[in-house]
């Protein structure tokens, strides 16, 4: 999620402790999650943490769409956007491998 980084580099400095900040923790807390879910034992432990890694997905997704309609580089959110919804659907589908 470096494009996280890279897009909140031009937001104004008055998002600084707002979309920007809550942008980075969610594009943090994604992949670091799924990492924590790897290194459990279980498949129920790892299917929670995937679960967690969603909801910060869904979240980020939210930023983006506000972001967008405040006109903060709304071109290259909608690559991200697109690039989130498949890690999404990356990530159900690996959820429901965990549930069989």
């Amino acid at each position: 999620m470096n494009q996280i980084y890279l897009i909140t580099k031009a937001f104004p400095k008055a998002e600084r402790f707002g979309l920007t900040s809550q942008m980075r923790r969610c594009a943090i807390s994604i992949p670091s999650n799924i990492a924590e879910g790897c290194s459990r034992i279980s498949n129920k432990e790892m299917h929670r943490f995937i679960e967690i890694a969603i909801g910060s997905s869904f979240e980020l997704e939210t930023q983006l769409l506000i972001a967008k309609e405040q006109k903060l580089t709304p071109e290259k959110i909608d690559l991200i956007l697109n690039e989130l919804d498949q890690i999404q659907k990356m990530m159900n589908a690996f959820r429901k491998t965990l549930k069989s």
